[in-house]
């Protein structure tokens, strides 16, 4: 399934039905009176958060949607149907901003939450409710109210435990697909991930869900490479695994270079819990694994984690690790 994490869409709630105006006509009812009944309300535009929903792919063929119309009123006081509610669903993570792409309307972080965006018009009133003392025989009704119209933006935060992070071609998508039953495209090339990929790890019972993101080069915050599109996913994972790769020179600059475009984007990233991972110690010779981590800790001076991705070295560890952290 193709993945699309915002979509430009044209909601129109229902009109309300019209009043009507008539009058009594029974053999032998002389002045009958009105009976004109009122419309009805037109139906409301609704979204709906679906857990088993992750793309908005669907948006890009379908842009317009709108609610049904209220009836209009008929004779013998009887009142136009309610025009029914539109629900429009969306995946868990979506937000729904104005038209300006700025201004947050709703934010979905709970399966099956519900939330009006826009407001069915309210029926117009039938010529019995214009009746008095002084006019039994009132012509006036009223129209129904316009339903509410306006474009919105809709935009897909991925909701996950873990973000995986890391500079392109580190193994993020195969770490994913070793430890999760996801199966993301992997190849050995950087930005073989174009879109967040998601996965579930178990043990003892416990799950953890990992976001599997592209990789982030300098510059990503202003749209280098993939861009800061992608950027957004991490804002909602509880913790960051940050995946390294350990055959690359110079360990604590490409680190570094990744803290540096998170701080950039929002510093709030840099407070969430972060584990660092070296990925492909398979590719190194031992002593020379020992030289690197000894002078990446002594300019970094934060803890670690090595694994091989290949051969399996340290994945259970691993996998224990970032359940206990997400469920303490």
């Amino acid at each position: 399934m193709k993945f699309l994490d915002q979509a430009k869409i044209y909601i129109k709630a229902g009109n309300g039905g019209s009043g009507s105006a008539s009058f009594r006509r029974e053999k032998f009812i002389e002045y009958g009176g009105p009976d004109g009944g009122d419309g009805g309300d037109g139906g409301s535009i609704i979204f709906e958060s679906e857990r088993n929903l992750n793309t908005l792919i669907d948006f890009r063929y379908s842009q317009h949607f709108k609610a049904k119309d209220g009836d209009i009123g008929t004779k013998r006081k009887r009142t136009g149907a309610t025009g029914k509610d539109l629900i429009i669903k969306v995946p868990v993570g979506t937000q729904i901003y104005e038209e300006d792409n700025n201004t947050l309307i709703y934010d979905f972080t709970k399966n099956k939450e519900r939330y009006l965006v826009a407001s069915g018009g309210k029926h117009g009133l039938g010529n019995v409710r214009f009746k008095s003392s002084t006019n039994r025989a009132p012509t006036k009704k009223t129209i129904g109210k316009l339903g509410e119209e306006f474009w919105v933006w809709l935009q897909l935060k991925v909701i996950a435990d873990i973000g995986i992070i890391g500079m392109p071609n580190a193994g993020k998508s195969s770490l994913l697909a070793a430890i999760t039953r996801a199966r993301p495209k992997i190849a050995n090339y950087p930005f073989t991930t174009l879109d967040p990929n998601l996965g579930v790890s178990y043990y003892d019972d416990k799950e953890v869900t990992l976001a599997d993101v592209p990789g982030i080069i300098e510059g990503a915050h202003e749209g280098v490479g993939l861009g800061d599109k992608f950027l957004r996913h991490i804002e909602r994972c509880k913790m960051l695994l940050h995946l390294i790769d350990l055959s690359e020179e110079k360990l604590e600059e490409n680190y570094l270079k990744v803290r540096n475009e998170l701080s950039k984007y929002d510093k709030i990233l840099m407070k969430k819990k972060e584990i660092i991972v070296f990925n492909k110690s398979d590719l190194c010779e031992e002593e020379k694994i020992n030289k690197k981590l000894k002078f990446f800790k002594k300019k970094i001076k934060k803890k670690f984690e090595i694994i091989s991705v290949i051969t399996d070295k340290n994945l259970a560890n691993l996998r224990k690790i970032l359940l206990k952290n997400v469920h303490k």
